[in-house]
């Protein structure tokens, strides 16, 4: 799972250079999310997915506007859906409800302060390192799971082994994960 900063960097090198291989891969981490944000928010899924495109599009179109001194590309993209999930709502004449509507603009300048990002950064650096401990088969099911969010039942597919066994790797490297990052440093 990239970085706050690669992401970030990601996002630059599309501002900046029309990069056709960093807007790839902030598609591929972010469309999923946002569909899956959206659709947490009470939108269909195929509205949600039409809305996330849109959002994509405009990540593509207005990547020049980014400012990773306001807020990170994640809070930029997120708001970016929101704001077209609103505009959609009011153009139908329903009035948007819930959380998710917050004022823009302060959501989009809550940056996160510079010890909260060193804190941040400390923990992905922990996290990073503790799957890498992790035996390569409980590490595998995890990345297929929890960063490609891939159910369960496929995992199994894809892998050949029974559901159970998926079940039990993922929980197993979980409680692995656990240990490794709670236990004290020496």
């Amino acid at each position: 799972m990239p970085t706050i900063e690669e992401l970030n960097a990601l996002a630059r090198a599309v501002a900046l250079a029309g990069d056709r291989e960093a807007f790839a891969a902030l598609f591929k981490h972010f469309a999923p999310r946002v569909k899956a944000y959206l659709m947490r928010s009470g939108t269909a899924e195929g509205l949600a997915e039409e809305l996330t495109q849109e959002a994509m599009v405009s990540v593509w179109r207005k990547a020049t506007m980014f400012d990773a001194d306001r807020a990170s590309v994640s809070t930029w993209i997120f708001t970016i859906a929101r704001n077209l999930r609103v505009d959609h709502l009011r153009h139908q004449g329903r009035a948007p409800v819930g959380v998710e509507d917050l004022d823009c603009d302060a959501v989009a300048s809550e940056a996160p302060s510079p010890d909260e990002q060193m804190n941040t950064r400390q923990r992905e650096v922990g996290v990073r390192e503790a799957l890498r401990q992790l035996p390569g088969e409980q590490a595998e099911v995890l990345r297929l799971s929890f960063f490609e969010d891939r159910p369960h039942a496929q995992i199994a597919r894809e892998l050949g082994i029974p559901l159970g066994t998926v079940k039990s790797r993922v929980r197993l490297a979980v409680n692995h994960l656990r240990r490794l990052l709670d236990a004290p440093e020496s």
